[in-house]
């Protein structure tokens, strides 16, 4: 009962070693597999890209970091007009060098 559609679009083969697998329900596979056959590609290829894209976003958001205009404005005249240091940041500097030197 398996369907294979062929690719339509062009992209780089590289040499896939790993395997994933899922258990899903049969409507979730039905979906899955329309998805796939609208794009042209296999359901494996079609879960794979749906997989790195949503893991993608996901670290994407973990690493950058989306300030308000607010923000940023703030960020930037901070760090062109930096506050003087603290006598707690003096000492930690004095710390640092005592144990790193200069």
């Amino acid at each position: 009962m398996s369907q294979r559609t062929t690719r339509t679009t062009q992209t780089p083969r590289t040499t896939r070693i790993a395997r994933l697998e899922a258990r899903i329900t049969p409507e979730a596979l039905s979906v899955v597999r329309r998805a796939a056959q609208i794009q042209g590609r296999s359901v494996s290829d079609f879960v794979v890209a749906a997989a790195q894209e949503a893991a993608q976003k996901t670290v994407t958001e973990i690493e950058v970091i989306r300030l308000s205009r607010e923000a940023q404005e703030q960020f930037v005249a901070l760090l062109l007009n930096p506050p003087a240091p603290t006598p707690a940041l003096k000492r930690a500097f004095q710390r640092h060098r005592a144990m790193v030197g200069e």
